[in-house]
């Protein structure tokens, strides 16, 4: 009877190593696509400088990783639905790494924006699939603590990319920030490919559905809209309206396509599910919000409040450490409550902190509401994250963790733009670089009361979606 039951006990704990493994590779997973977009942005002038191009040329190495992630991560995640998500995983995990190779190998500024797009295909696999792999590896009881990690890892990316680029540009010239990736993809590459299950093995009339002509339709339409947001750097033109225009045409087109297709890239019946809309809008607010802080408190911090460099490098870094710091334990509290209830606190404290952006003076004013925005924030994302993914057909996991990586996106870039709008209209100055302490603590606030009524509408969204109640399963059925 003993070696039965120690047997029994070497095969759960051989199962839960095996667990946290896959969890590690999945947290590096997360990882290398966020480190990847902050640790470019710190190289751009001396690409800039490298190549005698133009910071405009130069800002398209970071645009062309932004756009292809927003515009292929759906799709990604759809083929990881039909033909396996450990093998594209893979696959995404070396496009990404050889890709960084070939940027930093790289002869011209064009070649370099080109290997980004590839990167950020390997990009756009890895954030779509990495969520969608917890369903498979681990117990449901775990699984807000497991979206709490890869948030954490994912902040952890973001916050490191400018001290680590600044390091290596110092040390080594700008290959070294993209040849960084290597090691770290070979370690994550090897980590998945030993501790990842196998992919169950799926029938031919599966394989023989891919939406070809809705993936090129929402890619076409996502680009649009992308480019929309970022041409012009917030002022609306003449070219920037052109591209909404095709945008609300593109969405149009592809819910007529999709909606007679046999094999769509998306099912609207998915849709109906009023908890997974709520999900993907709630989203895309909070994400404009939290841009937003990263937009608007450079300038504040240094022409309001007078912060040299170095002291608004420090001053903004608190807000990526907190996130590291509430990550898990947000996730943990999601496991021990109903989500719907944690997905509320969060709102609530948000709307707390982005109030508190607009209304406390001086630093310590904007330490403490950064203290309760980003907590709130991770609250948010780690249950929001469970609640989208918990019921969700094993057949639709890739495709609704690429829609809600893809609304994160979408949030990201509206925010940079409108939010960033709202505050240079609002600081009413010809040049905000160069506007005086008033007018930009002026348009602070005005800035941060839209935020805080944005994450208010979010919060109604929640307690609507709440009231209405949803059905058995994401897909519709």
């Amino acid at each position: 009877m003993k070696p039965i039951i120690a047997e029994q006990g070497e095969a759960v704990a051989e199962r839960s190593t095996s667990v946290r493994w896959a969890l590690a590779s999945l947290s590096f997973s997360m990882l290398l696509p966020s480190l990847g977009t902050s640790i470019a942005n710190v190289g751009l002038p001396a690409l800039a400088r490298a190549f005698a191009g133009s910071f405009q040329d130069a800002q398209w190495i970071v645009l062309a990783y932004l756009l292809a992630i927003t515009t292929l991560i759906v799709s990604v995640g759809r083929l990881g639905d039909m033909f396996g998500r450990r093998r594209l995983l893979l696959i995404g995990i070396l496009l990404f790494t050889l890709a960084s190779v070939l940027c930093a190998l790289a002869p011209a500024l064009w070649l370099i924006t080109a290997a980004r797009a590839v990167q950020g295909l390997g990009a756009a696999i890895m954030m779509a699939l990495s969520m969608a792999f917890v369903g498979e590896t681990v117990p449901k009881a775990k699984t807000g603590s497991a979206m709490g990690l890869l948030g954490t890892m994912s902040a952890i990316g973001t916050a490191l990319g400018p001290s680590l680029g600044g390091v290596l540009l110092a040390g080594f010239g700008w290959p070294a920030i993209f040849l960084v990736n290597v090691p770290l993809g070979a370690v994550t590459f090897a980590l998945a490919y030993r501790f990842l299950p196998a992919d169950a093995r799926i029938g031919k009339t599966q394989q023989s559905g891919f939406d070809m002509a809705g993936t090129v339709l929402l890619a076409a339409t996502l680009s649009a809209y992308a480019l929309a947001m970022t041409i012009g750097r917030g002022s609306f033109g003449p070219l920037n309206l052109a591209l909404l225009a095709a945008t609300v045409c593109g969405v149009g087109l592809f819910v007529f396509v999709e909606a007679r297709t046999a094999s769509p890239l998306i099912r609207l019946a998915a849709f109906r599910n009023r908890r997974l809309s709520a999900s993907l809008a709630m989203n895309a607010l909070v994400s404009t919000v939290m841009m937003a802080t990263l937009v608007v408190a450079p300038f504040y911090l240094s022409r309001a409040l007078g912060l040299g460099e170095a002291a608004v490098g420090a001053v903004m870094s608190i807000g990526p450490v907190i996130s590291i710091l509430s990550g898990i334990p947000a996730g943990r509290l999601v496991d021990r409550l109903d989500a719907p209830l944690v997905i509320a606190a969060g709102l609530a404290t948000m709307v707390t902190g982005a109030t508190a952006l607009a209304a406390l003076p001086g630093i310590a004013g904007y330490i403490a509401a950064v203290a309760i925005l980003t907590p709130g924030y991770q609250l948010f994302q780690a249950a929001n994250n469970t609640a989208v993914m918990a019921d969700v057909a094993p057949g639709q996991r890739g495709v609704i963790s690429g829609a809600l990586n893809l609304s994160r996106n979408l949030g990201l870039i509206t925010g940079a733009s409108v939010m960033g709008a709202i505050f240079t209209r609002a600081s009413a100055a010809p040049d905000i670089a160069t506007a005086g302490a008033e007018a930009v603590t002026s348009g602070m606030r005005i800035t941060f009361a839209v935020a805080a009524a944005l994450i208010t509408v979010a919060l109604s969204i929640a307690a609507r979606a709440c009231r209405r109640g949803t059905p058995k399963n994401s897909d519709g059925r």
